[in-house]
């Protein structure tokens, strides 16, 4: 593949720096609204788990059994709030159970009967020895909460969970907006979204169309295991055996992280290139803080890149 962007240098720190301006413009622009939406969502949830735990009085089993995603925002009831870690080894829980509850929100049923309903006993103790009683003072009082009162509960909890996970929302949302952005510039190509029967293998995708989130199969040792690619795009007019075109989408509101974790990329596309030949095309889509020790790391392991704000360039890959 004849580089692009990674092997013109000179350009790199204009990129840059139009890069973090296109980034920072979108964060003041959009990002208060992602936590915001963020925040009346996880208000919803816990004035929901208000009412399945008596406005927090009754955390028995049967109770947690009923909506097991409760726990994450049960997790911010206590003071000082709960890492996930943190709850498992108070409560002396399998980590499974936890992970399970709030990543898949149900309660697996690998162990006995018995040995769930006594771990969801004590993770249901540890939230009520621990409980923020300035946020419910009605646990203290005995009194009968006002609508008011649960209500402001529910917003505050709400606050800490989305502190706790800030990054991750907007993270998510810059996400689905890059994606947005690279399905518009490809349907303004005349590029269509792949039917779920086509994503059957990334190999065989009918010329012309895309696809998001699609699996990759790469080779571990002995064994086949799938990995997850932001885009995958088949050109209009593929050479005879040309693979798609591998798009991984890359966002970062600062400089750190991007180069703590830069051999990710370097990995994956060791991997995919070991189990799909040399000639197989991956590049990265990226808007954000990445400096040009991240862009020098990432073309000396023979990775191009697209910046967003020059989404444009993407035709030089032949799309």
């Amino acid at each position: 593949m004849i580089p692009i962007d990674s092997n013109r240098p000179e350009r790199w720190k204009a990129d840059i720096a139009q890069s973090v301006d296109f980034y920072n413009d979108w964060f003041m622009s959009f990002a208060p609204k992602a936590y915001r939406d963020s925040r009346s969502a996880a208000t919803e949830h816990m004035m929901r788990a208000l009412r399945q735990t008596s406005n927090m009085t009754n955390l028995a089993p049967e109770v947690l059994r009923t909506d097991p995603s409760v726990l994450v925002v049960l997790r911010m009831t206590t003071a000082p709030p709960l890492a996930r870690d943190r709850l498992i080894g108070l409560a002396g829980v399998s980590p499974n159970l936890v992970r399970s509850m709030e990543m898949l929100r149900q309660v697996p049923r690998i162990n006995s009967e018995a040995r769930t309903t006594t771990e969801l006993k004590r993770i249901g103790e540890v939230v009520l020895r621990l409980i923020d009683e300035d946020i419910f003072p009605w646990l203290s009082s005995g009194d009968t909460p006002s609508d008011q009162d649960v209500y402001r509960a529910a917003t505050v909890v709400a606050d800490r969970y989305c502190g706790a996970v800030a990054d991750p929302i907007i993270r998510n949302a810059q996400e689905k907006r890059q994606l947005d952005a690279l399905r518009d510039w490809l349907e303004s190509r005349g590029y269509r979204l792949m039917e779920d029967s086509q994503r059957t293998d990334f190999r065989k995708i009918p010329q012309g169309t895309f696809g998001f989130r699609v699996n990759v199969p790469i080779q571990q040792g002995s064994r086949q295991v799938n990995v997850p690619i932001d885009a995958v795009v088949m050109p209009h007019h593929p050479q005879p055996g040309e693979l798609p075109l591998l798009i991984e989408a890359k966002s970062a509101g600062d400089f750190t992280n991007p180069n703590k974790r830069r051999k990710e990329e370097a990995t994956k596309i060791s991997q995919l290139r070991a189990t799909h030949g040399q000639g197989l095309r991956f590049i990265l889509f990226l808007c954000g803080y990445f400096d040009s020790g991240y862009l020098r790391y990432e073309a000396a392991e023979g990775i191009d890149w697209v910046w967003e704000h020059r989404i444009g360039d993407l035709v030089e890959f032949g799309l």
